[in-house]
């Protein structure tokens, strides 16, 4: 008789001694929340676990129980790697691919590379933590308040609070039933979605000084020098991208963050079922969903900018 995924998983976890788990680079609320949840309950387990993330976690996500223990470097030696919510393996950091083939890839995108010796991914589901919440119980795992408090986390982050157009009735169901094990999530949802630093809201200030639209695409960039301005430290634009992505006239928004070393991250979002933004992602070497995408590009802004905008508007289009 074969052995259904969740066996496999569940007997490959029971043997494994040290675990590291790690996801992508710039974490967002969806990375931290996996990493998090799924090493909690593998410590609860009984298990040695290093959750690493060599970018740290953002400052947005250090209120979460266990936050601490994520660390920037590896310690030591492992012997089961797992990525959570990186669609292919460039997005873990260059100082973890050294490891090798991970043992286990846990995502969520449609642009998925399957790059693990055993691949759960779900394309069809909201969120990475989306998938740790139904699968982990048949791994032998216990939910418990600050691992669910992690994986709502993710839910609400990646569903931008959800209004996603992937949002199903297995989402809120699932975020009441962690709910329900004791987490406060009007507080959670307030820190992931609404909470913003001065700092970050003099960041904002930055882009939308200069902000432009052409019919139906909206977009705004962000400098290095605008970071140095504010004295903003992340490399990321704030979710500013989900400001623009409210603008009523615009169901495309674009968002051009420079970054250090010539280098350019871009992020797409669309507003609408019809859109499917994954594609100019994946056509710059990114990847993501229908209604959220990003990529980063090597160069300078004046070049990137316009060559990525001609190509979001062919693609969309036509």
């Amino acid at each position: 008789m074969t052995e259904t995924n969740d066996a496999i998983i569940k007997r490959r976890l029971g043997e494994a001694e040290r675990i590291l788990v790690t996801g992508h680079i710039r974490p967002d609320g969806d990375a931290v929340g996996s990493i998090l949840g799924l090493g909690l309950a593998l410590l609860d387990a009984g298990k040695k676990v290093q959750m690493v993330l060599p970018d740290g976690v953002p400052a947005s996500f250090r209120h979460l129980e266990g936050s601490d223990l994520i660390k920037t470097a590896l310690e030591g030696e492992v012997d089961t790697f797992i990525t959570v919510d990186s669609a292919d393996f460039q997005r873990v950091h260059e100082d973890l691919r050294h490891l090798g083939k991970p043992a286990l890839n846990i995502d969520h995108h449609i642009t998925n590379e399957n790059y693990a010796e055993l691949n759960l991914v779900e394309a069809d589901t909201v969120s990475t933590t989306s998938i740790l919440t139904e699968h982990m119980p048949a791994w032998g795992l216990t939910i418990t308040p600050p691992v669910a408090a992690a994986l709502l986390t993710g839910l609400i982050t990646d569903t931008l609070g959800f209004r996603t157009t992937n949002m199903v009735p297995k989402a809120l169901h699932q975020a009441a039933d962690l709910m329900a094990v004791g987490i406060d999530m009007p507080d959670l949802y307030y820190r992931a979605q609404v909470s913003r630093s001065f700092k970050a809201a003099r960041y904002w200030g930055k882009g939308l000084a200069k902000i432009e639209r052409d019919d139906e695409i909206v977009w705004a960039e962000l400098t290095m020098e605008d970071r140095k301005a504010v004295n903003y430290h992340g490399n990321d634009d704030a979710d500013l991208i989900n400001l623009l992505s409210a603008i009523e006239e615009c169901p495309v928004s674009l968002i051009f963050v420079e970054q250090p070393h010539d280098a350019v991250k871009i992020s797409w979002r669309a507003r609408g079922k019809e859109w499917d933004v994954a594609q100019i992602a994946t056509s710059f070497g990114g990847g993501g969903h229908r209604a959220a995408a990003g990529a980063t590009i090597e160069g300078s802004l004046d070049e990137i900018k316009p060559r990525v905008l001609s190509a979001t508007r062919e693609i969309l289009f036509g």
